[in-house]
């Protein structure tokens, strides 16, 4: 089992140029947990777990994140959390093949072993040939891969944006088989998708509004696309 930490927030929120991506966020996840933050895309879904770990700037409000809080331990938090999956500019590289993802990862990860891999990807339940490239792997196996890479890091939370994205049922039941068995772990999983979690897997939901001024009427409209 490996040690998962404690999620908490208040008041949280993040602006962009035309106004608030998302506002008076609370929320509570206890350690080893599921946290599923739903809603259509545009409601600042990346944008909420991004500063959840420590990786985008809050405006307002403050996260603990185990015993570390933010804005000031950033560095901590982002040490803590493992990021799988958070929109186009944090996903694996489509063209790499899977052994050399695997590769890169025991390079760039301290302490991430090829057998640590290895162990993450039996958690998650995937057996890909090495290699095959992520893009050949299709979406669901792509986003298990990715969800494996992070488990090796041993951290104590993890980012899966949008982790159903783009699933036909089948492949939706295993995706969120293998986030269920990685909470299973021990590790706290941080996820979002359209929609909430499927019957009968014990997370905590987080629906977001379709625009984050209906939480505060009469600001300025949020940009479309985030």
């Amino acid at each position: 089992m490996q040690s998962g930490v404690q999620v908490t927030a208040r008041g949280l929120g993040v602006r962009g140029p035309q106004g608030p991506v998302f506002e008076n966020v609370d929320l509570d996840v206890p350690a080893g947990a599921i946290l599923v933050v739903h809603g259509a895309a545009g409601t600042g879904r990346t944008c909420l777990l991004l500063a959840l770990a420590g990786r985008m700037r809050l405006n307002s409000g403050a996260v603990r994140v185990g015993a570390h809080l933010l804005p000031d331990d950033h560095r901590e938090v982002r040490r803590t959390v493992a990021v799988a999956s958070a929109g186009p500019a944090l996903e694996l590289e489509p063209r790499l093949r899977v052994d050399e993802l695997i590769a890169e990862r025991t390079w760039l990860a301290p302490g991430v072993t090829t057998a640590a891999v290895r162990d993450a990807l039996d958690v998650v339940g995937l057996d890909v040939p090495g290699k095959a490239t992520a893009e050949e792997l299709g979406t669901a196996k792509a986003v298990r891969l990715a969800l494996a890479l992070s488990l090796a890091e041993r951290p104590g939370a993890i980012v899966l944006d949008d982790l159903d994205r783009e699933c036909t049922p089948d492949q939706r039941r295993e995706v969120w088989a293998a986030a269920g068995r990685v909470a299973a772990s021990g590790v706290t999983l941080l996820a979002s998708s359209a929609g909430p979690a499927p019957a009968g897997l014990d997370t905590f939901p987080l629906a977001l509004p379709a625009l984050s001024t209906d939480r505060l009427p009469g600001d300025p409209a949020p940009e479309e696309a985030r």
